[in-house]
């Protein structure tokens, strides 16, 4: 769905900091129609039109499209801060807001013609990205043709373009390069293959490319990517300096914090207006027991923002300073990943337990975010043993032989 409205220019005399502020009490107050639709959302097994509209008009959508297509160039800690502000009204918004703001920040990376084909002529483009890749690819005059099926494409229902990952082969069929390919999503088709317990809401389908040309300006070369090495002209901006694989990885753990602080404040909110069946408490927060697991849930939301925001803020420093992430702090960032999402979910099982039995039902808000979040926290970029061997093998100047996306 193309989104031509130009929006509003973006204040160039705000910082970061005010930026953040802005765009974080924008995303709060629209908490109202983001929480009314998040039910219709689910059952639809994509984000409500309203919501993505509410967003958009809100400028959520331009957190980290460079400022010189009205973008508000946001770091990465403003990316997490935004996304879980939306996440504590409906964590599928959430994950297709960070998606696609993640996808908006690689195409940033490209050179100044894929930059401008994509936001010059529309600031509000969304872009919405696979990177494993197909092997489908032939080498043509030009670019590549292009084919495949890409699973599973967050915020595809809502794009402007699609970023897919392709693998060139050589007649041999060994490895030449692998690209990131950015092309119209009117060029790509969509099938409808997104039935899961949670996040259900993120119409995360399979696209699918059948012999697309895609130019070489606009094909991004992988791993010289992972190394900091990016073709945008464009080096002062700092936004855009940030390390590959730590923004890639971080940017899927803000909605969690957000479903984290969520079922906090609803289980205390609804402590004094609940009993704890089958004993003397009227009420639960009367219970030492309870007061125990909320203290220790609340503990584990404060651990899980500590290591998000502790990243994050390496990340952008580096960038700030010009300097590429170190290989053991992007390594560290790998695990401080898996364990935002450890320790929110963690809680968040926690809370259930505490809030009741009650936690389950339907209307319930908590069954959801329980849904959400432990299906977000098991994407594989997540997944904390592969983090935490990463980061073990990186202390221990032992070897990297689980991935080279570090």
């Amino acid at each position: 769905m193309l989104t031509a409205t130009r929006p509003a220019a973006t204040p160039i005399h705000l910082s970061d900091a005010q930026a953040r502020a802005m765009l974080v009490e924008r995303a709060r107050g629209l908490h109202g129609v983001l929480s009314k639709n998040a039910l219709q959302t689910e059952t639809d097994r994509r984000v409500v039109e309203e919501n993505i509209q509410a967003m958009a008009e809100a400028g959520l959508f331009r957190t980290m499209v460079p400022r010189r297509y009205d973008g508000f160039e946001g770091s990465i800690r403003t990316h997490l801060e935004v996304t879980a502000a939306v996440a504590e009204a409906c964590g599928s918004s959430a994950w297709v807001l960070a998606l696609t703001n993640v996808c908006n920040w690689f195409a940033s990376l490209y050179g100044q013609q894929a930059q401008d084909e994509i936001f010059g002529a529309n600031p509000n483009a969304r872009v919405a990205g696979v990177l494993s890749p197909s092997t489908q690819v032939q080498r043509v005059e030009g670019g590549l043709k292009v084919s495949g099926k890409w699973f599973w494409s967050s915020g595809c229902m809502h794009a402007d373009w699609g970023m897919l990952g392709v693998l060139e082969l050589d007649k041999n069929g060994a490895p030449l390069n692998q690209y990131m390919a950015v092309i119209p999503m009117s060029e790509l088709s969509i099938e409808n293959t997104w039935f899961t317990a949670g996040m259900k809401g993120t119409g995360s389908n399979c696209v699918v490319a059948n012999d697309v040309f895609v130019p070489t300006h606009r094909l991004l070369s992988t791993m010289p990517a992972v190394h900091g090495d990016y073709p945008t002209p464009f080096k002062d901006e700092a936004a855009y300096r940030a390390a590959f694989i730590p923004v890639a990885a971080l940017v899927l753990v803000g909605a969690q914090l957000g479903m984290a602080r969520a079922a906090l404040n609803y289980v205390i909110e609804k402590a004094s207006q609940r009993a704890i069946a089958y004993t003397s408490f009227k009420k639960q927060s009367d219970s030492v027991a309870f007061q125990m697991q909320i203290a220790k849930a609340a503990l584990k939301i404060d651990t899980a923002h500590l290591h998000a925001f502790r990243a994050a803020d390496d990340i952008d420093s580096a960038a700030q300073r010009g300097e590429y992430l170190d290989y053991k702090t992007r390594a560290r960032v790998r695990a401080d990943t898996g364990y935002v999402a450890q320790y929110a979910t963690d809680a968040i099982n926690m809370l259930m337990t505490a809030h009741g039995a009650g936690s389950f039902a339907d209307a319930s808000p908590m069954q959801r975010i329980w849904r959400d979040a432990n299906t977000a926290a098991r994407h594989a970029i997540v997944l904390q043993p592969v983090g935490d061997e990463i980061y073990g093998k990186a202390l221990l100047d032992a070897e990297n032989t689980v991935t080279p996306l570090v």
